[in-house]
């Protein structure tokens, strides 16, 4: 896992604790596991603006 072992590993997470604290940590795991899921659902999902041709009739009623 890009070559860090669970020693390293342990060392970031100590580091983490240290700077954001430990009531801060499951705000910001949550608000990490919300991102994930929203850039998932962005990228698997179909574009939200569809656009479509406009018919002869609506033309006119707008002029």
């Amino acid at each position: 896992m890009f070559g860090f072992g669970m020693p390293e590993l342990i060392v970031i997470l100590v580091i983490i604790l240290v700077v954001f604290g430990a009531g801060k940590l499951p705000e910001i795991g949550g608000a990490l596991g919300k991102s994930i899921r929203n850039f998932k659902k962005a990228s698997e999902g179909k574009d939200e603006i569809e656009i479509k041709p406009k018919k002869d009739g609506e033309d006119n009623k707008k002029a």
